[in-house]
């Protein structure tokens, strides 16, 4: 007997030795590391609250957007760098005159409750968007109003354009909404159907629950929708918390009610920053401060000349303006294109460094000339070089544009600033009546400038500046007549070339966009931001639990 438990013990410790031995030689001979793993629930908290959980409806309000980005899908997607990408559609072809897309879905595209995706869904929701009654933003229902559509069996329709317009897969990842739920309902129930409250989408999450607080959404809860087409979060929910403030948010991340934050306001980023275990990222927002010029005055102030609009450029020092102004949280433009967009570039392009000698010279051109017992620039008449800038009656914009007339008048531009309301900035540029105004534009995924700076657009459209430039209207026009994206690329560089070279306006810089989480939440990366919800574009990557994995042998 003592026998036989002397040879099980000696068969167990040369078991045990043998895996000591096993494990010793892996860690000798392998080297392991940690992979995402299936699992975990993301909670966030948001500074404003959502009043429509509806794709159509979400231009109006950025916390509507962060919940319907992720619930639905579009035709297609935007990626990092805003370029199109396949979506509900798996493809899509383009006939060589440019006004025919037509669109191939994916076959296995579910709603969240089951229902297959199919083109009837597609032809239903732009029916709501060409409607009168669309109550979202007018220039997309204006741009779907245009559009004719062929529906050419389950999975393909076929969409046509009364003229070449390349920048139209923008407008096609707008959410699908689904038919078999809604049909017989118009673009003027849109706002107020029950749909609203707990939406079905096709996107990688489906809404679980909504939390309401005296008639507002406080929170909603989107579980993996397992069903989904396309690359399956590594992330079992996301929890959305809403508050009033985006300071409130942030007051909730800190005492540890939510573990990102959707936005980090620049006042208080400097508290943001001593919060332990925490990942910052930062992304250009879609947006643009721009000075602008009134091109069509010729008297006395020189607007109507380019050079002499180089003059006041080169006398602004931008840095200072986003390091001293806006705490560092904004980029200096050095193109009227979004850095890190597909079409962006600066080579060629006058970056206009901050140089008084260069905008004196500029300025001596036109006839003025400085009076140094005053240092003010004067004409022959001895009239000053001055005129006024008008800007938002905010203070930002006030502190912005009186850091703009500071910096002017070093070199002896004499400038008065106008602050004004909303209204009565729109009705100046209207008119064409100012000399000089700071404006903030929205820039879309696919530049597309024409609104802008074509001169069809001088006197009554959005080309505020009255500017009239041959070459930049050809150029643009060809870009956006143009499928080809090396053709459309060499344009666009044309186009920022020129466009820096005459300043109609001049690129002030570009706000920075701010977003925390919880260094245990891996793999977030952040491009420029069309909407706030962009942040989500690669939520399929994000993930918060880990397994150790062999990653290769020593």
């Amino acid at each position: 007997m003592f026998r036989k438990f002397a040879w099980q013990a000696l068969l167990i410790v040369l078991g045990v030795m043998a895996t000591i031995w096993v494990l010793a030689y892996l860690a000798m001979t392998y080297t392991t590391a940690f992979a995402p793993a299936q699992g975990g629930i993301y909670i966030e908290g948001v500074g404003s609250y959502p009043q429509t959980l509806n794709p159509l409806l979400s231009g109006y309000n950025d916390a509507d957007h962060d919940v319907t980005s992720l619930v639905f899908s579009g035709l297609t997607r935007l990626d990092l760098q805003g370029a199109p990408q396949p979506d509900l559609a798996e493809r899509w072809d383009v006939d060589p005159s440019g006004l025919t897309y037509t669109f191939h879905l994916r076959k296995e595209a579910l709603w969240h409750d089951g229902t297959p995706v199919s083109t009837r869904d597609v032809a239903f929701t732009i029916g709501l968007l060409q409607d009168p009654d669309y109550p979202g933003p007018p220039d997309v229902g204006a741009l779907w109003r245009s559009v004719t559509m062929e529906v050419v069996d389950e999975q393909t329709i076929r969409l046509g354009l009364p003229e070449p317009y390349a920048p139209f897969l923008d407008y096609t990842t707008i959410g699908i909404l689904p038919a078999h739920l809604l049909e017989g309902h118009t673009a003027a129930e849109l706002p107020d159907l029950e749909f609203n409250r707990k939406p079905i989408g096709s996107g990688p999450f489906r809404v679980e629950a909504v939390t309401y607080d005296a008639g507002r959404i406080t929170a909603v809860q989107l579980k993996r929708f397992t069903g989904y087409y396309g690359q399956r979060p590594y992330l079992e929910g996301v929890e959305l918390r809403f508050y009033p403030t985006p300071q409130a948010a942030l007051a909730a991340y800190q005492t540890g009610e939510v573990e990102g934050v959707a936005f980090i306001p620049p006042e208080q980023l400097q508290e943001a920053w001593a919060m332990p275990n925490t990942a910052f990222y930062s992304a250009p927002l879609a947006e643009m401060e721009l000075l602008l010029f009134n091109t069509t005055l010729s008297d006395t102030l020189a607007l109507n000349e380019a050079r002499f609009r180089q003059g006041l450029c080169y006398a602004l020092d931008r840095d200072v303006l986003v390091n001293q102004v806006l705490q560092g949280q904004a980029l200096v433009a050095s193109s009227p294109l979004v850095p890190g967009t597909w079409a962006y570039t600066t080579t060629q392009v006058i970056t206009y460094t901050y140089d008084p000698d260069i905008a004196l010279a500029r300025f001596k051109e036109y006839g003025w000339t400085r009076d140094y017992p005053t240092e003010t620039l004067h004409n022959l008449y001895g009239e000053p070089l001055s005129f006024t800038l008008l800007a938002l009656d905010t203070p930002r914009e006030r502190t912005t544009a009186q850091t703009l007339a500071e910096q002017w008048a070093r070199v002896g531009v004499s400038v008065t600033v106008k602050p004004v309301n909303a209204t009565e900035l729109s009705e100046a540029l209207d008119q064409r009546a100012y000399d000089a105004a700071l404006v903030r534009v929205a820039l879309a995924g696919d530049p597309d400038p024409y609104p802008f700076w074509h001169e069809t657009q001088a006197v009554s459209g959005q080309n505020y500046a009255g500017f009239r430039h041959r070459r930049i209207s050809e150029v643009i026009e060809a870009a956006r007549q143009t499928y080809d994206r090396e053709q459309r690329l060499a344009y666009y560089a044309e186009y920022q070339r020129l466009f820096m070279e005459q300043v109609p306006a001049f690129p002030l810089y570009v706000p920075i966009y701010t977003y925390a989480v919880k260094a245990q939440v891996y793999d977030v990366q952040l491009g420029p931001l069309m909407h706030t919800g962009d942040r989500f574009r690669n939520i399929a990557d994000w993930y918060i639990l880990r397994r150790k994995v062999i990653i290769s042998e020593k």
